[in-house]
């Protein structure tokens, strides 16, 4: 049985999945199962962080078909291939990794999918790949980006990047930020220091799937 929870995200025997962008393709040993003709790949909530904070109650998914987003911390491609199928062709995802030994991976992704254009570049330097989204501004940006200084790095690529109206998505790791304070203090500071990009929408503890991680998303004001 099939049931779309979201536009482009499904419950396929109660589990979520996407319709392959690339059928009869795995990108990281996910199942694919075939229903009424179409191919779906299983989505594994232990592997993508977009996935639980869904299956935990999120209240929208703001990437939908046909959105362009800008993607932070592709790594090897697990996640934006998901973001693929849910956008479709006549979407993009512009998918931003700094590891070389990701990016090579991520490659192998892309080049099996041509909605997804991989930008070896440092979020932190948003200035650097501007050329290659062609001066457009995107729908979303979902950043997951495990540093220290993850609310900047989401400021920085809001500001010249995100449309009025367009939707932040950010997976927060507190360890990441500071090991030494509370997750809860440090979820609320970066809450906060965003807060000068987006409205806060939702906010979604990821636990057991992801531990001392805070999902969040927000519209830009």
């Amino acid at each position: 049985m099939v049931e779309e929870v979201f536009p482009g995200v499904y419950l396929v025997g109660g589990r979520l999945a996407t319709k392959s962008f690339a059928p009869g393709t795995r990108v990281y040993g996910e199942k694919l199962v075939q229903e009424g003709g179409i191919e779906y790949r299983m989505w594994d909530l232990h592997r993508s962080k977009l996935a639980a904070a869904m299956y935990k109650g999120m209240k929208e998914m703001h990437i939908k078909p046909g959105s362009t987003a800008l993607y932070l911390g592709a790594s090897t491609g697990t996640t934006p291939s998901h973001v693929s199928d849910v956008v479709g062709k006549e979407g993009a995802v512009y998918c931003v990794e700094f590891a070389q030994r990701s990016m090579r991976d991520l490659l192998a992704v892309c080049e099996r999918r041509e909605n997804m254009l991989p930008i070896m570049g440092d979020a932190r330097q948003p200035q650097d790949y501007a050329e290659m989204l062609g001066g457009q501004k995107v729908d979303v940006i979902y950043q997951d980006v495990a540093q220290p200084d993850q609310a900047d790095i989401f400021i920085k690529n809001s500001k010249m990047f995100l449309k009025k109206g367009g939707w932040g998505m950010i997976a927060i790791k507190s360890q990441s930020i500071d090991v030494s304070r509370q997750p809860k203090k440090v979820f609320e500071e970066f809450i906060a220091q965003v807060g000068s990009e987006i409205e806060v929408r939702d906010q979604i503890d990821l636990t057991p799937y992801d531990l001392e991680h805070l999902f969040i998303t927000g519209q830009r004001k």
